[in-house]
C-alpha cells in the first residue's frame, strides 16, 4: 500500500507518483513554485486517478477561459480509472470533476463532504475555501478551515488558511491570532502574511502593517507569481496609506508586473495598484499601455465577475477600443451563463461593470448610477475586502466629480472613523468640506492631517 506524506491511501503504480502528488500539495499549501509537478505525475501514470485529478484542479487554478480544455484530458483519464481507487480519490475526482464542468455549488458540496470524512485532504480543503471565496462567502471559507483544524494542527498551512477565514468574516482577533500561531510554525508562510497584512489594513494599523511585511519580506522567495506578486501588493497598500507612493513604481515593474503577466492575478494586481496611484494623484506614465496589451486578450474570459470587472477597468484606463467589445461579451454572458452564476452577473456584476468602464472614460454620472446599484452586493462578485476597496475608491472619485459631496463626506468621514491613520483621505475630505461651505470643519481636518505629519501639511 502506497500513503502520501498525510498517511493517505494512494492508489498509484509507484512510488514516484506519490512523490509527485506529495510535491504538488507541499508547494500548492506553501503557494511555491513546484506545483506542475503534478501533470508530469499524471502523464506518467495516466491510470492513477488522483494525480490526474489534481492536474485537471492545476489547470482550473490558471483562470482562463480555456482552463476547462485544458483540465479535461486529465480529468478523463482520473474518471476512467475512478473505479479501481479509494473512497476519498473517487471524492476529490467528483469535485475536481464538478468544477471543471462550471457546476461549483455540486463542487462545493461534494469537497465539504469529503473534509467531513477526510480531514487531511489539503488540497481540496484549498480549492473548496477558494470557490467560496469567488462567490463572497466568507462562513462557508470559515466552515472549511474549521473541518480541517484538528487533523492538521501541526501545519502552519492549517492556520494560515484559518486566518484568512477569520479575517474575511471580520474576525479579526482570531484572524490575528492564527495567522501568528502559523508564523510561530513556520516564518516563510506567505499566506498567514497575507492575511495578517489584511488584518492591520482593516484597522488601519499602517505603521504596524509597514514594520511587519519589511521584516517578513526576504521570506517571499520561490514563490510563484500570484503569492509573489500579491505580497507585494499589499505592501504597496500600506505605503499608498502611510503617504509613500515614490516608493511603489520603482517595485512595480518587477516585483507585481515583471513576473507572469499572462496570469489573471498578475494582471488584476496591476490594475488595481495603476487605478489607486493615479486616484491618490500619482502619475504612472506609459503603464497602462502594456497592461492593455495583455488585457486585450480576455474579451471573451469570464471566469470569475471579480476578474471580469477588473479586466474591463483596465482596458477602459489603457483607451482600448477592446473595452466596447468586452462589454458587450459581458452582456451576453450574464443572460447565458449557469442558473446559479446569473444573479450575480445580470444583477451586480453587469451595472458594476457599465460603472465603472464609465468612469474610466470620465462619465462620472454613469459611474455613481450603475456603480452604485452594485455596491450593495459587492461582495458577491469575489475578491477580498482589501481587493474590492478599488471599486469603493472609484465610486467615491465619482462623487466627488459629480458634486455629490454629502455623500462623498458621509463616505469619508466613516473611513477616518474606522483608519484614522489613511493619510490619502485627509486632502480629499478637506477639499470636500470646503466645496460644502464649511471652512471651519475644512480647517480642523487640516489640523488634525498636520498633527499625523501628513505631507503637504506642514
Amino acid at each position: 500500500m502506497l500513503l502520501d506524506w498525510r498517511g493517505q491511501e494512494v492508489t498509484a503504480s509507484s512510488a514516484a507518483t506519490v512523490a509527485g502528488i506529495d510535491g504538488f500539495i507541499q508547494s500548492f499549501l506553501a503557494y511555491e513554485n513546484g506545483a506542475a509537478v503534478v501533470q508530469e505525475a499524471a502523464k506518467a501514470d495516466p491510470d492513477c486517478a488522483l494525480a490526474n485529478a489534481y492536474a485537471a484542479m492545476l489547470a482550473m487554478f490558471m483562470e482562463r477561459a480555456d482552463a476547462p480544455l485544458k483540465a479535461r484530458p486529465f480529468l478523463d483519464r482520473a474518471r476512467a480509472s475512478a473505479g479501481l481507487a479509494s473512497e476519498r480519490e473517487r471524492m476529490v475526482v467528483d469535485a475536481v470533476g464538478a468544477w471543471v464542468e462550471g457546476d461549483l455549488p455540486r463542487s462545493i458540496r461534494v469537497s465539504e463532504e469529503l473534509l467531513d470524512r477526510y480531514p487531511r485532504e489539503l488540497a481540496i480543503a484549498k480549492a473548496c475555501q477558494y470557490h467560496h471565496f469567488n462567490r463572497g462567502d466568507a462562513p462557508g471559507m470559515l466552515r472549511v478551515a474549521h473541518k480541517i483544524a484538528h487533523a492538521n494542527a501541526e501545519l502552519p498551512w492549517t492556520h494560515g488558511l484559518a486566518a484568512f477565514a477569520y479575517e474575511q468574516s471580520h474576525l479579526l482577533d482570531e484572524a490575528e491570532r492564527s495567522a501568528r500561531r502559523a508564523i510561530e510554525i513556520r516564518r516563510k508562510e506567505p499566506w498567514a502574511h497575507h492575511a495578517l497584512a489584511h488584518v492591520f489594513l482593516t484597522r488601519g494599523q499602517t505603521r504596524e502593517a509597514h514594520a511587519f511585511l519589511e521584516d517578513v519580506k526576504e521570506t517571499w522567495t520561490n514563490l510563484n507569481s500570484f503569492m509573489f506578486t500579491h505580497a507585494w501588493w499589499h505592501f504597496a497598500l500600506v505605503l499608498i496609506d502611510r503617504g509613500d507612493t515614490d516608493r511603489i513604481l520603482s517595485f512595480y515593474d518587477q516585483n507585481i508586473w515583471g513576473v507572469w503577466k499572462s496570469y489573471s492575478q498578475d494582471q488584476v494586481g496591476a490594475v488595481s495598484l495603476l487605478a489607486r496611484l493615479e486616484l491618490v494623484g500619482v502619475d504612472v506614465g506609459d503603464r497602462w499601455v502594456e497592461l492593455g496589451d495583455y488585457l486585450a486578450r480576455r474579451v471573451d474570459d469570464h471566469v470569475s465577475p471579480f476578474l471580469s470587472m477588473q479586466y474591463l477597468y483596465g482596458l477602459g484606463r489603457a483607451g482600448r477600443p477592446e473595452a466596447d467589445a468586452m462589454l458587450d461579451s459581458i452582456r451576453r454572458h450574464a443572460r447565458t451563463c449557469q442558473d446559479w452564476a446569473r444573479p450575480v452577473w445580470q444583477e451586480v456584476a453587469l451595472p458594476a461593470c457599465e460603472g465603472l468602464l464609465a468612469h474610466a472614460r470620465g462619465d462620472g454620472e454613469t459611474a455613481v448610477r450603475r456603480l452604485g446599484l452594485a455596491m450593495p452586493r459587492l461582495g458577491e462578485i469575489g475578491g477580498s475586502h482589501a481587493q474590492r476597496g478599488l471599486f469603493e475608491q472609484v465610486m467615491l472619485d465619482a462623487l466627488i466629480r459629480t458634486d455629490r459631496l454629502v455623500a462623498a463626506q458621509q463616505l469619508l468621514e466613516q473611513v477616518r472613523g474606522s483608519t484614522p491613520d489613511r493619510q490619502p483621505l485627509y486632502p480629499k475630505l478637506e477639499h470636500v468640506y470646503r466645496r460644502l461651505g464649511l471652512p471651519e470643519q475644512a480647517a480642523r481636518v487640516a489640523a488634525a492631517a498636520k498633527a499625523r505629519g501628513i505631507k503637504g501639511y506642514g
